[in-house]
């Protein structure tokens, strides 16, 4: 007589759900994948969150570290890019910062003297604009190259162009509101989504 199993040890072995099938869930854009790492991990091996952004510098005349680098002495520009270093000597006359795109890093300068006008988007910004004139300097061999910097703006809110939900409308350029709310106030709500994009900098006094 075969031996019947008991109901308890067949409720074991009984899957917890039905069949399902696998969900066909749409693919995750790039721009999001850079963002969730950054997030996540703090960086990206897949791209630089600037590279999604660039249409949308490039069209108000932002240069990249690139064509930055390549620019004559005494010349005014503007250029962007993600914070990574900020330095206040404490008897210093000078701010100074770092910033990082796809393309490569620049140093800007900017005097003590206009540090109070300029001071939230200096120190908050994770996204820096900066607008100023090119000084480079011959030390030795090498040419060392700041921007003397004269206004600075906090650009953090483009950050939220990354996100799938504005992945589309990236190109809209910089006049269309809807598309860039002000993501330094949003990772306080704690989902995933809404979790600052990028970490704080390092920063010196």
């Amino acid at each position: 007589m075969p031996v019947r199993e008991l109901p308890l040890f067949a409720a074991a072995d009984a899957r917890e759900l039905g069949q399902e099938a696998d969900a066909d869930l749409p693919a995750m854009p790039l721009s999001e994948e850079v963002a969730a790492d950054y997030q996540m991990t703090r960086l990206s091996l897949k791209q630089h969150p600037m590279t999604f952004l660039r249409p949308v510098f490039r069209a108000e005349k932002i240069l990249s570290s690139e064509e930055f680098s390549t620019i004559r002495n005494g010349r005014r520009v503007k250029i962007a890019g993600i914070v990574l270093v900020r330095q206040r000597p404490g008897k210093g006359n000078a701010v100074f910062a770092t910033l990082e795109d796809e393309t490569g890093i620049v140093n800007i300068l900017l005097w003590a003297r206009m540090f109070d006008r300029y001071r939230l988007p200096l120190m908050a910004a994770r996204l820096m604009e900066a607008h100023g004139v090119v000084q480079r300097v011959r030390e030795g061999d090498v040419d060392v190259i700041h921007l003397m910097a004269d206004h600075i703006v906090d650009r953090t809110a483009e950050l939220a162009r990354l996100s799938e939900d504005h992945h589309t409308r990236i190109e809209a350029g910089p006049g269309d509101k809807a598309v860039h709310p002000d993501t330094s106030r949003t990772h306080r709500h704690g989902h995933p989504r809404t979790v600052r994009i990028l970490p704080k900098s390092r920063d010196f006094h």
